[in-house]
């Protein structure tokens, strides 16, 4: 998609744009429903930001949106930048804990939220100078806290416009406004308030929007919460830019809900973290060629491989609706064998890197491109420049610093911390880990954090050893730690399985099962591995390890081993 000469960077500038061309069109809605059109959503927004004007909203002003993905959701986003105030959106898995900080911390005006959400802001009413909106019309009689329904909002929303039509006017909103403020939910402890201007958000949209062609009318179907900056740049602003509609699944399907849904939607695209994609290789497609004498054998050739995966590939797509024509993965790494997979079975996939900081896009595609490496993100996006900063001699391994439009104002608040990352030129130091291969493709070995150097000195990359480890069917995921100058890897295995192979046995004879797969487990991968990244020991771990929004796990809270088995 070609961006035209007059174009002004903001989000308000691409709403306006696309009623303009789309008019008509279907825009967004929950899916299995009809979707409000381009005109529709339009003509709300401008309602609801005229509601909130009259609430007293102004320039600068913060408001939050603690809710599910809806399309309400868009539109309360929509009617907050509008106004030039800042949107904080809120992960709704967040405990109350965090909910109360950032929301005393950003001094919030008013709050959008719904009936899962409530319980988190009962000690916060009086910290909200404004109403507190539920955009799913929850309204408990006798409720602790008092609210305004979605429906009722916009129906007086309604009669304002009416009213205020030929007179309305709103403050102008620039491209260096900040338009989000957005708390990381990292892998490293201490979540940071990210500063995001419209030209941040619209400039990384329009560089995505480069990377494939997206025909008018194509579906999007969103899984991903839209308060994370990968499902609202990519899976959300993206598609409004270039006329596709948006379908909501609503809370996260399960598989049988998500094919019913892609049967009915036949998305276009779906943006996913790896997770998914991993829990489908090893549930749906590795059983169907381990208990298969035929495929199994037939699997040890290239040529009965590609044949066999691509039989499945298609198969997926069926899965998906048949007509899916980009898998986005990003939001963590995705297993190299799982990718070597959908490579060889043709999936339509991209893999995608990025941080909240950068909007979140760095490297991705393009759709197409034969010179992609599997396990690289594919190259860096229109506008961005991407750096490796004090290279191995070697390897060629050093930091990711990148540069472009779409790298945050800064940190909230936090100049000590913004000045850490961020240089005087604008060049953004990611704390993650890798290197540019000759075709140019962006290899990331993981966080710099995260690197551990032997007592020899070489440098071990344990999310590369955990990706070994997660390709046993049994094993659900695994974290790999130093201690006392050794490697330990802990894992959390699919007992849904361990039960099916040890049914009918004692408590004794399960345990013994479980040390035994767990030492075979160690062995077989340590054949795999060079000496200095060899495991010592393996443990059990009986519950998941605590995650990110995107599924990676928080490592700084299994640092101190302090784990129970």
């Amino acid at each position: 998609m070609q961006v035209e000469a007059d174009v002004r960077m903001t989000l308000n500038y691409i709403l306006d744009s696309s009623r303009a061309k789309y008019g008509d069109k279907p825009a967004i809605g929950m899916a299995m429903q009809k979707p409000l059109s381009y005109n529709e959503f339009h003509h709300n927004v401008m309602a609801i930001a005229c509601r909130l004007q009259k609430e007293g909203v102004k320039k600068g002003d913060r408001i939050a949106i603690l809710a599910e993905n809806s399309h309400q959701w868009g539109m309360a986003y929509f009617s907050i930048v509008r106004l030039g105030a800042i949107a904080v959106p809120i992960l709704p898995d967040l405990p109350e804990s965090d909910v109360r900080h950032i929301l005393n911390e950003m001094k919030v005006k008013i709050l959008f939220t719904t009936g899962r959400q409530i319980e988190k802001i009962y000690e916060l009413k009086k910290e909200l100078a404004g109403p507190v909106i539920t955009l799913d019309d929850y309204n408990a009689q006798g409720g602790v806290v008092e609210v305004v329904t979605f429906s009722d909002l916009l129906e007086d929303a309604m009669t304002d416009l009416r009213m205020m039509e030929d007179t309305l006017e709103f403050p102008e909103v620039e491209e260096e406004d900040i338009a989000s403020i957005l708390y990381t939910s990292g892998t490293s402890g201490y979540s940071k308030a990210v500063m995001l201007s419209h030209k941040n958000l619209t400039s990384n949209a329009y560089s995505c929007s480069r990377l494939m062609d997206l025909p008018v009318g194509g579906v999007f179907l969103s899984i991903l919460p839209m308060s994370h900056t990968y499902e609202f740049t990519l899976g959300f602003t993206l598609p409004l830019l270039c006329g596709c509609r948006i379908a909501y699944a609503g809370k996260s399907p399960t598989p049988a809900i998500l094919q019913k849904l892609c049967q009915h939607e036949k998305p276009f695209a779906i943006f996913a973290v790896p997770l998914v994609l991993e829990k489908i290789y090893k549930k749906r497609v590795l059983p169907q060629i381990e208990n298969s004498k035929v495929l199994n054998l037939a699997c040890k050739t290239k040529f009965g491989r590609k044949m066999i995966y691509k039989k499945i590939g298609a198969k997926l797509i069926d899965f998906f609706g048949g007509n899916l024509q980009l898998m986005g993965i990003g939001g963590a790494a995705l297993n190299p064998e799982v990718e070597q997979f959908l490579k060889e079975a043709s999936f339509p996939y991209l893999i995608g890197y990025g941080l909240t900081e950068s909007s979140p896009l760095l490297a991705g595609g393009p759709m197409g491109d034969e010179t992609i490496a599997v396990g690289s993100t594919g190259k860096p996006i229109s506008g961005v420049e991407i750096k490796i900063v004090d290279p191995d001699p070697e390897t060629g391994i050093g930091e990711i610093h990148a540069a472009g439009p779409n790298v945050m104002t800064g940190y909230f608040d936090d100049i000590e911390g913004t000045d850490a990352v961020l240089s005087s030129e604008g060049w953004l130091a990611t704390g993650d880990i890798g290197y540019l291969d000759d075709f140019g493709n962006l290899h990331v070995r993981g966080r710099c954090k995260n690197v551990i150097v032997m007592a020899n000195g070489e440098n071990v990359y344990p999310e590369a050893i955990e990706h070994k480890i997660n390709t046993f069917t049994w094993v659900v995921e695994s974290l790999v730690l130093e201690n006392n100058g050794q490697l330990e890897a802990w894992v959390y295995p699919d007992y849904e399985l361990i039960d099916e192979d040890t049914a009918g046995q004692g408590r004794g004879e399960r345990r013994a099962y479980m040390e035994t797969i767990l030492e075979e487990m160690r062995v077989k991968l340590n054949g795999q591995l060079p000496p200095a990244s060899r495991i010592a020991r393996v443990f059990e771990r009986r519950e998941p390890f605590i995650k990110t929004a995107t599924h990676k796990i928080k490592r700084y809270l299994y640092d101190g081993h302090g784990m129970v088995g």
